[in-house]
């Protein structure tokens, strides 16, 4: 069975470079295109069932890679992204130049992150994306052929890095930009990484790969 894990497309905050977490963003009108553009490259894809990220931007761009498919589309809690707390809509670069903020580790040293207040630990996001392919995604091994999910930067890397077997240390060694598209598979149960960020858009003015 093969798995496609694919990264929404981009929001305002986005391209505003800001942490967004469980903010509620919605994907802005040029960037919807990507989702579009994405789409188009995965139309022969027979997907058997989509899952998706209960948030706007990525419920909204799982619609657009449906297309015209009669399929199941499902929203799970649990591929919802990782939560900031109260450093959501903070700017990433003010971040990046204030070794103080509490948010500066979460990007520079993600090994020593402490969250801020409400916010979730990487070991917690993991904890809940393993949940989810484990108790929804490995059962469908010989029900389905080719599954997607659409969810968010963070926790597409818990996914990918705990398959790859990379350190929360590591955490932001895989590239994920808007739109990018991984591809898993999963073979009597065990899960092996195909491709890792691919997208299927050229553009100059390349979304952010960070986060959100």
């Amino acid at each position: 069975m093969k798995i496609y894990l694919v990264r929404h497309g981009e929001t305002e905050w986005n391209k505003e470079y800001r942490l967004q977490g469980q903010a509620d963003t919605r994907l802005n009108d040029y960037w919807r295109e990507l989702a579009v553009i994405t789409a188009e490259a995965l139309k022969n894809i027979p997907f058997d069932v989509i899952y998706h990220s209960p948030l706007n931007r990525a419920e909204e761009t799982a619609v657009i890679l449906k297309g015209e498919r009669k399929i199941d589309i499902i929203a799970d809690e649990r591929i919802k992204e990782m939560s900031f707390g109260t450093a959501e809509g903070c700017h990433i670069q003010s971040i990046k130049n204030n070794p103080e903020d509490p948010m500066y580790n979460f990007l520079k040293y993600p090994g020593e992150y402490i969250p801020p207040k409400n916010g979730e630990r990487f070991e917690e996001v993991t904890a809940r994306s393993k949940a989810f392919m484990k108790e929804e995604i490995l059962p469908l091994e010989g029900k389905c052929r080719n599954v997607l999910i659409v969810a968010h930067g963070a926790v597409n890397r818990t996914i990918l890095n705990e398959i790859a077997g990379i350190p929360v240390s590591d955490f932001w060694n895989i590239r994920l930009k808007n739109c990018a598209v991984s591809i898993i598979d999963l073979t009597d149960g065990e899960l092996t990484i195909e491709q890792e960020g691919a997208i299927y858009y050229q553009t100059e003015e390349r979304p952010k790969d960070i986060l959100n």
